[in-house]
């Protein structure tokens, strides 16, 4: 979808884009595939604030999707696609042959009116929307929405534009390039769909002012180099200044910015060929 960038007629409209709504159904959400979601404004079940810089924000509600593609053989057709508050890929509305309707993460390219199938135990075709195990899959091809254990559902590669690459197959494990360039296995059991998710040019939206990421509900965040020393490790001093010690830390007082922070011992080690390359953030 293209992108608008509105003229500047005020200091927030001249840094603000929105992407342009082309092949979106303008209808409402199916109503029976909708949940009320609840503000949490990241607070635990004690009310204490655990996640900070949220709350507020347009109230949504969130619409039932259908990541494990469990319908195996039979056809369904793309009613519509549909913009999703709550992720930045959109969704994709299907009726199948029975007569049942779910929701999806529409892949890039797919429209409404075409038809998709997922299957489990035997090969259909490499089209975008279709859903099938990787063992049937040809090496190169793009997919998301990928199982890490059968029928589990998928949880790679769900965001928008946010697509893997099918390597190889090594000892009944498939190697998966991710987007930032770590090589994981996974079964070749696994259900995957082929394509990337839509929306890949989410990535380039610009914001443009903070009332807008306060609907978004994402409340105001201090750089701790602002604050006073009783507030921050890196606050205090006069005017403007570094942050006064050799490592950057966060608000507590532990080590940020490049610091691992992966658990030695998760038991998904085992399935990561190729670490990512560290990038360095400068403070």
């Amino acid at each position: 979808m293209p992108i608008k960038i509105y003229k500047p007629t005020t200091s927030a409209r001249r840094q603000t884009s929105v992407l342009v709504s082309k092949g979106i159904s303008k209808g409402r959400p199916h109503k029976s595939l909708l949940k009320f979601r609840k503000s949490q404004a990241g607070r635990n079940n004690q009310g204490k604030i655990s996640v900070r810089h949220q709350g507020g924000g347009a109230r949504r509600f969130t619409r039932v999707i259908d990541f494990k593609r469990d319908k195996y053989d039979i056809p369904a057709k793309v009613e519509s696609i549909q913009y999703d508050p709550n992720r930045s890929a959109n969704l994709a509305l299907l009726l199948y042959a029975d007569g049942e309707r779910r929701y999806i993460i529409a892949p890039d390219q797919l429209k409404a009116g075409d038809s998709i199938i997922s299957a489990k135990d035997k090969k259909v075709d490499i089209k975008v929307g279709n859903a099938l195990p990787l063992k049937y899959i040809p090496t190169g091809t793009e997919v998301h929405n990928v199982e890490t254990a059968p029928g589990k559902g998928g949880q790679l590669a769900r965001s928008a534009g946010n697509g893997l690459t099918f390597l190889t197959v090594n000892d009944d494990l498939a190697q998966l390039k991710m987007p930032s360039g770590e090589i994981r296995s996974v079964s070749v059991d696994c259900l995957a769909t082929i394509g990337i998710p839509s929306n890949p040019e989410f990535i380039n939206i610009r914001v443009g002012k903070a009332g807008r990421k306060r609907h978004m509900g994402i409340r105001p965040s201090v750089r701790g180099k602002v604050m006073n020393p009783v507030d921050h490790p890196h606050g205090g001093g006069e005017g403007k200044h570094p942050i006064g010690m050799k490592h950057p830390k966060t608000y507590t007082g532990k080590p940020a910015f490049g610091i691992k922070t992966r658990k030695e011992k998760k038991s998904s080690n085992k399935f990561i060929v190729k670490r990512r390359k560290s990038r360095q953030t400068i403070v």
